[in-house]
Formats: structure tokens, C-alpha cells, sequence
């Protein structure tokens, strides 16, 4: 078993009357960059005086996301493995030793006291060279199942920090510390606000209200699970909140057509996501690792769709971790179109089933694991 970090609940001390330098990085999905401002923000919180610099790859999210957040950045040329593209592979070696040593050049000019990973392209040439110059280093391993990476990198890291039981299958057991993945605490702020979620989405107080999210850019079989299963929840009198998603949003609406039944409320983009969850009785999702973490929180009944279009499958391998504990249903991508509307009417229907998984995700929920890490991360740097 990993253990659980009391970190939480210590007061350390600060590294000096500047506060500690620290380099975070890592990126290319916002289930990468929200944790990282997250860790940001709490490293700030425990000292205002430290010094936080973050690395991430060109071209990616994190060089817009992270400046808008208040914090610096510094991008490496930087690309993963392209799976479906030989030809795309031949510039990852180049790419690969140039940005090592930009990333030496980097640790060589803001001196860290320590180097945090949170995963994405960036992280890997970061934490590599901090090892290489003996910075102490620590990975932020958000899902169940650990890619190549952070797997490699985590042989030289002082702490391992993940959200998952039995990841001592990637890392060295005593390095680990279970502190769960940081969450965007607005997002999770749901009590008291269910009558207002019904008047944004102008939905009815006396109809089951059902919330389909598949991130921010959308997840086509989601949207293709809701066009095939449309006709029986409107003949059911239910309610669906459904995100299309940036890339799907026009196409949804065109299908759809001028009359767009009133039970079925289509957004491209979920601004207030507080309130998308307050409005839910049920929630289909996918199964990123920092959705997840927001959804324990949360407590509502969930129906997790794993995306297959992620390294090591590593999307199912989160949501079975919920399965497991009775806190989650799981349909699998192949049979989502089929099967997902389906699966959606007999959970609302079923109270006891309803009453069983938000009891048992709520118990998985770590909401204080920006606070958690943080302290970690000065911990490494008065133990350096």
C-alpha cells in the first residue's frame, strides 16, 4: 500500500527569508498545467517570497495557460512520440538533446532548490538534467498507471507523489506518498448552488437532469453516444447539460437542427463547471486523472467512458480503479454508442445504485492535495 502524507497537517520550515526557488514542469493538457498552478499556487500560499519559474514545451497550452496565471515561463522544443508517424520521429532525438541542454541552461541560470514534474513533454528533459546537476526532484504521477517517462525518472526522484493505491508496481515504495491530484477548488464549490445551475441552463427542478462533459475540446464518442440515444431520453423526460466540446460544437448544432427539443441544453464550453455539477443527478465523463479527482469530490453518480486514445490505455486503467471500489460505472468506448444512453436512463431510475456510488467515490476524495504537495516539495529541499 502507498501511504497516506500527514503533510497536510505540519507546519515546516520555510526555506530562508527569500522563500525557496522552485522549477515546475510539464504541460500539453490541462489535466498537466491546472494541477502544476495548482502546486504553484500552494507553494505561494505556504511562502510568498518563493520563487517559482515553470518550463514547458513550444507551441503547447502551458505557454498561454500558465502566463495567464501570473507566473513565468520558459519553452523547450519539445515534441513526444508520435505514435501513427514515423517520418514525425525522426526530429524527437534532435529535439530530445536540444532541449536537455537548454533545460541544463536553465537549472544552471534560476539555481532551483528543486525541480517538480507534473507530466507532459516538457517534464522529461527538466527532471532529467536536474538529476544529472543533483537538484533534488520530485514527480507528480497523476494517474494509475505511470507512462515511460516519469517510470525512468522516478528512479532518481526524492518523492513520488500519486492518486493511486498500488503504484509501487512503477516506483520505489518508500518514495512514494499518496496525496490524490490537485483540483480547481471553484470547480468543485457545488453546495448551496443546485436552484441557480437550473436557472443557468434553464432546466426544470421537477426533471432528472443528466451532465455529459467531455473535456474542453470534446470527445466524439460522447457527442455520437448522445445524438443515437437523444430520441429515448427526450420520450424519458430527462434533462441533459451536454458539453460538445470546441471541435464538435457546430457540427452537433447543425445535426440538430432549428428545434432543439427544450429538455436538451448544448454548450460548446462549460464556463462555470461548479454549477454543471451542481445541476447533475448523473454525470457521464471521461476518465482523465485530474477529472476524476474533481469528480470524488464532487460525489454525484458517474458513468466514466475511457478515452483509447491515450498512452498505455491509461484512462481505463483510472476509471477500473473506481470500478473496484463501487464508486463509478464504466462503459467502454466501443460499446458507448450502443450502450450509454441505456446505461444513463436505468442509474437514474435506480436510487440505491445512485445512493452506493456517490457514497463510495466521496470516499476516494483528497481535496487538499495542492497543499499536500507543496509541502513536500519544501520538505526535499531542507532534506537536500
Amino acid at each position: 500500500m502507498t501511504k497516506q502524507s500527514n503533510q497536510a497537517n505540519q507546519k515546516l520550515p520555510l526555506q530562508g527569508a527569500g522563500g525557496a526557488r522552485i522549477i515546475i514542469s510539464g504541460g500539453g493538457t490541462g489535466g498537466h498545467i491546472f494541477p502544476a498552478i495548482a502546486i504553484a499556487n500552494a507553494l505561494k500560499k505556504l511562502n510568498p517570497d518563493t520563487e517559482i519559474l515553470f518550463v514547458g514545451a513550444k507551441g503547447r497550452m502551458e505557454m498561454e495557460k500558465v502566463p495567464a496565471a501570473g507566473y513565468e515561463i520558459i519553452g523547450l522544443d519539445i515534441q513526444g512520440i508520435q505514435r501513427k508517424s514515423i517520418l514525425k520521429n525522426l526530429m524527437f532525438p534532435v529535439k530530445l538533446l536540444g532541449s536537455v541542454r537548454k533545460a541544463v541552461q536553465i537549472i544552471k541560470d534560476f539555481k532551483p532548490d528543486a525541480c517538480v514534474g507534473v507530466g507532459g513533454y516538457a517534464s522529461g528533459p527538466l527532471l532529467y538534467a536536474a538529476g544529472v546537476m543533483k537538484v533534488p526532484t520530485l514527480i507528480q504521477e497523476q494517474n494509475s498507471y505511470a507512462g515511460i517517462t516519469n517510470k525512468i525518472l522516478g528512479k532518481k526522484a526524492k518523492k513520488i507523489c500519486v492518486a493511486f493505491d498500488g503504484m509501487d508496481k512503477f516506483f520505489p515504495k518508500e518514495r512514494i506518498i499518496k496525496t490524490g491530484n490537485p483540483i480547481r477548488k471553484e470547480s468543485v464549490d457545488i453546495v448551496g448552488k443546485h436552484m441557480q445551475a437550473l436557472e443557468l441552463y434553464k432546466l426544470s427542478s421537477r426533471k432528472k437532469t443528466i451532465l455529459v462533459t467531455g473535456g474542453s475540446l470534446g470527445a466524439g464518442t460522447l457527442n455520437k453516444s448522445m445524438l443515437a440515444g437523444l430520441d429515448k431520453l427526450i420520450a424519458a423526460d430527462v434533462q441533459v447539460v451536454w458539453q460538445t466540446g470546441k471541435f464538435y460544437y457546430k457540427s452537433i448544432l447543425a445535426q440538430l437542427g432549428d428545434n432543439i427539443h427544450p429538455n436538451i441544453c448544448v454548450v460548446e464550453f462549460l464556463n462555470r463547471m461548479d454549477l454543471a455539477f451542481a445541476a447533475a443527478d448523473v454525470i457521464i465523463s471521461r476518465a482523465g486523472a485530474g477529472t476524476i479527482a474533481e469528480l470524488c469530490v464532487v460525489k454525484k453518480p458517474v458513468i466514466l467512458v475511457p478515452s483509447p486514445n491515450v498512452a498505455e490505455d491509461h484512462q481505463t486503467k483510472n476509471a477500473l480503479a473506481l470500478v473496484t471500489e463501487g464508486a463509478a460505472v464504466l462503459v467502454a468506448d466501443r460499446n458507448a454508442e450502443a450502450q450509454l444512453v441505456d446505461k444513463a436512463l436505468e442509474l437514474l431510475s435506480d436510487k440505491d445504485l445512485q445512493k452506493k456510488l456517490s457514497d463510495n467515490i466521496g470516499k476516494l476524495a483528497m481535496p487538499n492535495a495542492d497543499e499536500v504537495i507543496a509541502k513536500e516539495v519544501i520538505q526535499i529541499t531542507i532534506n537536500n
